[in-house]
């Protein structure tokens, strides 16, 4: 394993020969570095994607906030490399990093991944794999980081249930600091690996694919899910959060133009047509509106903190 020092060293020169060094640096405004080893459980949030669509992505800019406001907890991101500076890692044995501390993806506790669209599908695989972190969960030692996925594309898990510890089916904000401080107990009891996945897979809202057996009908499609062993929650049902926290603020400013440069604030979630094509009306339901001061206090701060228009 490369130790993170020498890997911040090293960086650097490859980033004379990449096309836009400022997916890669971090530093950015409002981004979050704590003391890597003053806190006992780290986690990456990974978005399989290049940087400039996922620094654009909301759920992950949530998660990020609430995690790192856990004294105990430390959140740090992770984005897909474009192909110059996956070619150089490759090249020269380096694995995948995360943005804040240039830790590899191996040194974390969690490694949280979101799937809004099954064609990041591929992309994780590749993501692990840079990260040095076995492709299957069954081949994953005690002391390799825990995959999580969560997003809209994990209300079908099944195509990824191989390489995927645990899955957060529905939304993430109340689970992911159920999921944290379950894991960081877990760490400091220092017990084997599936423990700490019958303790997940008790948790509203996850699946944990090796706790169940699935069958599949000739045209590939799933014909039965069932629990293989006692004490497994079946069926796995959505999580929701009842009511919506207050909305992230402190927003990272990109040193690049990203696809959506601008404050987001989500004021509802679910939509009151429902339209069974659309994923706003089908997997976030039901519908839930923010009260309009708190989106306009939102709004203000925002501006404030961030230089956003």
């Amino acid at each position: 394993m490369i130790p993170a020092n020498d890997l911040s060293l090293r960086l650097p020169p490859l980033l004379t020969r990449v096309q836009k060094p400022g997916r890669y640096t971090g530093g950015e405004l409002n981004q979050v570095v704590k003391e890597w080893q003053a806190i006992p459980l780290r986690v990456a949030l990974a978005f399989p994607d290049l940087y400039d669509l996922g620094m654009s992505n909301l759920g992950l800019a949530i998660l990020y906030d609430l995690l790192n406001r856990q004294p105990d907890m430390l959140a740090e991101r992770v984005y897909s490399p474009w192909v110059d500076l996956e070619a150089e890692l490759r090249t020269h044995g380096l694995p995948l990093f995360s943005l804040e501390s240039k830790r590899p993806l191996s040194d974390f506790d969690i490694l949280g991944i979101t799937l809004p669209y099954e064609t990041l599908f591929t992309n994780t695989l590749n993501l692990l794999d840079l990260g040095g972190i076995p492709l299957r969960s069954a081949e994953r030692q005690d002391t390799a980081p825990l995959v999580l996925a969560g997003g809209h594309a994990c209300l079908n898990p099944e195509p990824m249930a191989e390489f995927i510890d645990a899955f957060v089916i529905g939304e993430g904000e109340d689970v992911i600091l159920e999921i944290a401080h379950l894991v960081l107990a877990w760490k400091n009891r220092r017990r084997p690996r599936e423990e700490v996945l019958e303790q997940l897979s008790r948790l509203w809202g996850v699946y944990v694919p090796s706790l169940y057996n699935a069958t599949y009908n000739p045209d590939g499609t799933v014909a039965s899910l069932s629990p293989n062993r006692a004490g497994v929650p079946f069926p796995v049902l959505k999580r929701i959060v009842p009511v919506l926290p207050p909305p992230p603020t402190q927003f990272i400013v990109p040193y690049i133009d990203v696809t959506h440069n601008r404050i987001p604030i989500e004021i509802m979630r679910g939509c009151t047509r429902g339209c069974r094509f659309c994923q706003a009306g089908m997997i976030t339901r039901p519908v839930r509106e923010r009260p309009v001061g708190e989106i306009v206090d939102a709004i203000e701060q925002s501006l404030l903190a961030t230089g956003f228009e």
